[in-house]
């Protein structure tokens, strides 16, 4: 007889990009669950502080059992409910998988990661400068890392636990330069240097799990705002 599915309750804010990881990997799997949206912007309520003292999001409780911080919980949805995303560590060809993925997702993240600092630039050379630094980054260290893609990492045809990692960062690199956040010039160079990057971003940012919660327009306007741009 089949594991009774576990309840699942995801404390979330759909404009925090490491909430959104969860969100991706719970579209993909197909898997229930009860969502309630967690207000940023004031004080958390000793309620949410007693589910995760730490007051960030997401947290994600099974069956009562609280997980925190976005890629422990989104490994813990690929563990628990076997799929595309990744292979079991069990399987011959797993441990070396998940090393692949694990490695892609940390160079994502420490290379291109979000976009805040050019968004804070305060001057042209400044902003120059760190889209150079950026491009040369894709070019050396991303690039060759997406040559098989299929068009997601490793070569496959659905999402992977790497998209599920850095979607939401994509989908912001993708979306933000209409609104003036990320300069319109880096998508130019990384789009003449770096093709398999961008045709991994574009199939990343249009895929519907992680397009699903994004509003794009007010969470640049939020992002503005708080920034006071």
């Amino acid at each position: 007889m089949a594991a009774a599915t576990p309840k699942l309750r995801l404390y979330t804010n759909h404009g925090c990009p490491w909430a959104h990881r969860a969100h991706i990997a719970l579209s993909e799997l197909k898997v229930p669950f009860e969502e309630e949206i967690i207000d940023l912007s004031v004080p958390r309520t000793a309620e949410y502080l007693k589910v995760n003292p730490r007051g960030l999001v997401p947290s994600l409780s099974v069956d009562g059992q609280i997980i925190t911080e976005s890629a422990i919980v989104s490994g813990y949805l690929a563990d628990a409910f076997p799929s595309h995303l990744a292979p079991a560590s069990s399987t011959a060809d797993g441990p070396l998988a998940r090393a692949r993925i694990a490695f892609f997702v940390d160079t994502y993240m420490s290379k291109v990661g979000g976009v805040f600092p050019l968004i804070r630039a305060k001057t042209d050379d400044e902003r120059a400068e760190l889209i150079q630094k950026t491009v040369d980054a894709v070019v050396k260290e991303i690039e060759p890392l997406l040559a098989n893609a299929g068009p997601f990492f490793g070569g496959s045809d659905k999402l992977t636990l790497a998209e599920v990692l850095t979607g939401s960062f994509v989908i912001r690199l993708w979306t933000w330069p209409k609104y003036g956040l990320v300069p319109q010039a880096l998508i130019d160079e990384l789009s003449a240097k770096a093709p398999n990057f961008i045709r991994w971003v574009e199939a990343v940012a249009t895929h519907p799990s992680v397009s699903g919660i994004f509003d794009e327009k007010n969470t640049a306007l939020r992002t503005k705002q708080r920034l006071g741009l």
